[in-house]
């Protein structure tokens, strides 16, 4: 086992990994930037190092400064966390090169399923169900684009190879608009991720969101751990998650983890990634793989009661997983609420000191994050402060804590989603379950009027 590892992220997921390491008598090593000098994880740290100036491009996304920390402490692996540079194929490539173990999939795995294109591929030859569309990158031809959209027929939707995030991505309703979507796309693809490749798929009009969770360890051993339904969203970003999906069979379920663990056979996967579903009328059509821990999986850890971050680590350090699929059990249910620093209606973010922090707690509430009254929110990354978790022994009961934890709730000196959230936590469709990836936001545009 490693004795020191160096945490290449910020924020909740840093104090996540630290607390991961800490747990297994590992020492962790902090980078930061100038701006999170007063995180509390900085403050934890066995050791700390200030690798740039507030701006990511000069700190969490520097490679040399990153590379130059765990020289400089004697780190022996690196820990990406999620966001910057976890799915970064040369950053893992550069990490090895240098002499550390990349916690995560080898270059190759992310290089495959982070070009949604060779992604899809992989999946087809692994049995896993896609969604149908274009066979590889669109042509440049825009007649054959046409006879494309025609087979696959209308409306499609046009993304970018190298995209996420939910980003790179447009919906084409009617043939004339068709053309000019895809040219557009490219320009903003290779703007956004250097790489102007583009394909299509048929556009689900009212599917869910539905992931598996996988492990898999360098034995070519890999399990999966149940679904988590990621349906509420907002502009492609998930606001709510929870585990199990409701209203899905669990034979249907069963079927596609299974091929989803033997795809990660088939691809020599190892280490945490997550395949990620688009679920209509019954069917499974996988859209794209990530290939890293996932913010939301604590409601996976909760109801497998499994430490997904400690097994990447014992996984990297050439572990075998201690356990097989059939000694994976499902225990009740758990719901996450992403609190983020913003305008809960309006969305604007809302940077600044918290005056005051007083999370919930109580039997089966968990809380990720690493804000305390009087820490000051950066302007500088993205607006999530923490998580709010809560696993119960039924769904029912998971809401009525949810609730619960969010009344407890107390965040003053900024603005933050809570009100949102406590509001959807009664939403009589959510309550029912099973809403579809346009229910939110068709319930702001209803609740504006």
């Amino acid at each position: 086992m490693f004795k020191k590892i160096l945490i290449a992220n910020r924020g909740e997921i840093a104090l996540r990994i630290q607390r991961a390491c800490r747990e297994m008598g590992i020492k962790a090593v902090i980078v930061y930037s100038e701006a999170d000098r007063q995180a509390k994880y900085v403050r934890l740290a066995d050791e700390a190092v200030c690798i740039g100036p507030a701006a990511s491009s000069q700190s969490y996304l520097s490679m040399p400064a990153i590379i130059s920390a765990a020289e400089v402490t004697d780190a022996e692996a690196i820990h990406p966390g999620y966001g910057f540079l976890a799915e970064n194929a040369d950053f893992c490539e550069r990490v090895e090169k240098s002499g550390f173990v990349f916690i995560g999939p080898t270059p190759e795995s992310i290089r495959t399923m982070g070009d949604k294109v060779s992604a899809k591929q992989a999946m087809i030859k692994a049995g896993v169900p896609c969604v149908p569309g274009s066979e590889g990158v669109l042509p440049d031809d825009p007649k054959e684009i046409i006879r494309i959209a025609r087979q696959v027929g209308y409306p499609v939707i046009i993304k970018a190879a190298g995209g996420g995030g939910g980003r790179g991505m447009r919906v084409v309703h009617t043939e004339a608009a068709l053309v000019n979507a895809v040219q557009t796309t490219r320009t903003e693809a290779e703007a956004a991720f250097g790489n102007p490749a583009v394909y299509m798929e048929k556009f689900l009009e009212n599917p869910r969101h539905v992931e598996i969770q996988v492990l898999a360890d360098t034995q070519r051993n890999a399990v999966w751990l149940g679904e988590r339904d990621c349906s509420m969203q907002r502009r492609h970003q998930k606001i709510i998650e929870e585990a199990p999906a409701p209203g899905i069979a669990r034979r249907v379920i069963e079927r596609v983890g299974d091929r989803c663990a033997s795809a990660c056979k088939k691809i020599g996967y190892r280490g945490a990634g997550t395949f990620e579903f688009l679920y209509e009328k019954g069917e499974f059509f996988f859209i794209e793989m990530n290939t890293r821990v996932q913010v939301e999986h604590p409601v996976t850890e909760l109801v497998t009661g499994i430490d997904i971050v400690q097994m990447q680590i014992r996984v990297a350090a050439g572990e075998k997983l201690p356990f097989t699929q059939r000694q994976i059990e499902m225990r009740g249910h758990a719901i996450e609420c992403r609190i983020n620093a913003e305008d809960p209606y309006k969305f604007t973010p809302s940077p600044g000191r918290i005056t005051m922090w007083h999370p919930p707690g109580g039997p089966g509430v968990r809380v990720d994050s690493h804000a305390y009254t009087n820490y000051c929110v950066p302007p500088n990354y993205d607006s999530m402060i923490g998580k709010i978790i809560v696993h119960a022994d039924s769904r029912e009961q998971a809401l009525a804590r949810m609730r619960t934890a969010l009344s407890e709730t107390v965040v003053e000196g900024i603005k933050t989603n809570i009100p949102l959230h406590s509001e959807l936590m009664v939403d009589a469709k959510f309550v029912e379950g099973g809403t579809s990836i346009h229910y939110l936001e068709k319930w702001l545009a209803q609740r504006r009027r």
